[in-house]
Formats: C-alpha cells, structure tokens, sequence
C-alpha cells in the first residue's frame, strides 16, 4: 500500500492519477500547505525541501520525494507506462515537464492569476513563456499522438495537470489543436478522472 503526502495541486494530482491508472492501493495525507503544514519537522524528515507530493511503500518502507522520481518509482514497480524501449524520449518528456514547462506555468500562475496587477514584467514575461509552452506542446503533437510518442506514459500524467490549469492561463487551449486533442484524450480516460477528483469532492477537469 503507499502512502501519498499530497496537497491539491498538479503536482500532487500527477500522483494520485499515476496511482489510479496502475491500480494501486493507496491512502492519502493531506498536507496543507496553506496553513504550512509542509514545514513542520515531521514533514521535513521526509521531503527535506519542505515539498509535495511525497509517497512511502508501506509494502518496503520506501520513502520517494520529488513527483518525477515518484512517478518512475511507481512505473517501474508496476511495469506501466514507461517502456524500455522508449525510456529515453519518455524521461526527456519527463524532464522537460519538471525543468520547464511546471515551473514556468507555476510563476505564470503567480503573476497572472494569484498576484495580477502588482508585476506587469511578471505578467508579461510569464504569460510570453507560457505560451510558448503551448506552441512548443502543440508542434509536438502534431507528430505523435503523445508527448513521448504513440503510447500513453508518465510524460503525460507529469504534463496533464498543469496543462488542466488552462483556465487559469488564458492563453486559449482550443487555439491549439493537436495539444486540445492530447488534453480531451486524456481527460477522458477513468483514471484521470478519479485521480484528478481524489479529494472525492466532485472536482471536474476543466474543458477547454
């Protein structure tokens, strides 16, 4: 069984929806990171950068921090959505999602969505990036049907929840169509679903 230390974030959402998708029994602890729950000692002992989502295997007493490193931790131990033939192009999308496009969209998030109005070189630096983001996404996915290629994987799952949080980015998701397309794929599937609403409080995947 895992344990996922999580808050409702996409960050902590790409776990819950990787532990969907694999089937895997799991419970959660919520850390509220509004109150600053991250930083209390307890927490720190296992995630030392005070960050979620952090998972344990209870099955091995595994403790995993980092959603990238979780989410090949929890592939590897299930032999899903991360071929060995294809791990290479799989953990560029990977990286690429934690090095780039994650923390690109989270500061477009703060200038723009939670603080509009008090850095217009913030707004304007972030919302040029993040659109970027969305153009870079769509050429890529004019060339396969997903990030990594023709198979669904955890590039995907890493990359889908920030990509959900359009709504957020007002840059136009439908303007974009083979990323649109990636996102309707996915949001459809059961798991994604569940995963996404894992707080079980009726939270739906935003359209486009």
């Amino acid at each position: 069984m895992i344990e996922l230390f999580t808050a409702n974030t996409p960050n902590g959402k790409k776990i819950s929806i990787m532990l969907e998708e694999i089937a895997c029994e799991y419970k959660i602890s919520i850390i509220d990171i509004s109150i600053g729950d991250q930083f209390k000692p307890e927490f720190k002992k296992i995630s030392p950068f005070s960050k979620i989502p952090v998972i344990k295997d209870h099955e091995n007493g595994q403790i995993i921090f980092e959603s990238g490193a979780i989410l090949i931790y929890l592939a590897e131990k299930s032999g899903k959505f991360f071929d060995k033939d294809n791990k290479n192009s799989i953990n560029q999308w990977l990286m690429a999602q934690m090095g780039y496009v994650g923390p690109m969209l989270g500061q477009h998030h703060q200038f723009h969505h939670y603080n509009s109005g008090k850095s217009e070189f913030g707004e304007k630096r972030y919302f040029k990036i993040s659109t970027s983001i969305y153009k870079d996404l769509n050429e890529r996915l004019s060339l396969s049907n997903y990030l990594a290629g023709n198979k669904y994987t955890i590039a995907d799952i890493a990359t889908f929840p920030w990509i959900a949080r359009h709504d957020w980015h007002d840059i136009g998701l439908k303007n974009y169509k083979n990323l649109c397309r990636w996102y309707l794929q996915i949001a459809e599937r059961k798991a994604v679903i569940k995963g996404y609403d894992y707080l079980n409080k009726g939270e739906k995947i935003p359209k486009p």
